[in-house]
């Protein structure tokens, strides 16, 4: 039998913290219409098993109880603070697109011309077409003028970072709803860290020279021996398309969390044409 990778445990999507609770009251009804069919066509059964009977009743009853409430609880926790949910993810939208659009400008791939709609798909069909980004950061690490570009880049993305994450991680994570998206982005960060911390050591900038030698150690290094260019490049990559992908899971799920409908709703109202003319 197979041993699970230790890792973090994650579902395949940001938004099954919902469906939970949910199914347990699902299931739950469906237990409990179930015994009322049962009790219909043999009802002799639950009679000669009063025991059992309760026992089951009790289990049904508090399940639903506790998804019910469960529920209620967490909907009225998320409508509580939404826009404030909402302005935190807003923020690490941000964050995770100065990644990506970082990444792709430096490696040469960002779309040229006015930022319209459809500049923006147009970075991320860049950032997901594997094999040509793999090329153009390649061609970027074989280069020592922008390797030391690169190298700024991931200081100043992982400093931000840094500072979005401690602004706002203790609120999110208190909430199970939005705990799960913000472990992804710390993912984000914790690589940016890494693979600076790999540069700091092989590529050290200038003001990181009058550090300790020893501290310039970077934990990739320390854990697996020596790193080669190209594995260097498909992190890159995978980071690219990480930040890619959070900045579109996010901003899914903060207008989810309001709608762009309400933000609307909350403008005052225009006098017509009429009023505004004074007749």
């Amino acid at each position: 039998m197979a041993r699970r990778t230790v890792g973090p445990r994650r579902s395949d999507s940001p938004r099954t913290y919902a469906r939970s609770t949910r199914i347990i009251g699902g299931l739950s009804v469906l237990a409990l219409a179930g015994a009322v069919v049962w009790d219909l066509t043999n009802d002799g059964f639950w009679f000669r098993h009063t025991l059992f009977t309760a026992l089951v009743a009790s289990l049904i009853v508090v399940a639903v109880t506790a998804a019910v409430v469960n529920e209620v609880l967490e909907r009225r926790r998320r409508e509580r603070w939404s826009v404030l949910a909402q302005y935190a993810l807003f923020e690490l939208v941000h964050t995770a697109r100065l990644v990506w659009t970082g990444l792709l400008e430096l490696a040469g791939l960002a779309p040229e011309g006015e930022l319209e709609d459809g500049a923006l798909a147009a970075g991320s069909e860049a950032v997901l077409d594997t094999p040509r980004l793999a090329a153009a950061i390649d061609e970027m690490l074989a280069s020592a003028d922008r390797r030391e570009h690169l190298h700024r880049l991931i200081t100043r993305l992982r400093a931000h970072g840094q500072e979005v994450l401690g602004r706002w991680a203790n609120v999110m994570v208190n909430s199970g709803t939005y705990a799960e998206i913000v472990d992804r982005h710390v993912e984000l960060y914790s690589r940016l860290y890494w693979w600076g911390s790999v540069l700091d050591e092989s590529d050290p900038l200038e003001e990181h020279l009058n550090r300790p030698r020893l501290s310039r150690l970077s934990p990739a290094t320390q854990a697996s021996g020596p790193i080669e260019d190209e594995w260097l490049r498909d992190n890159l990559v995978a980071i690219a398309q990480l930040a890619e992908s959070l900045d579109r899971s996010s901003f899914e799920l903060a207008m989810q969390i309001v709608p762009f409908e309400w933000w609307a709703a909350q403008l005052p109202d225009r006098p017509s044409t009429a009023e505004h003319l004074g007749t």
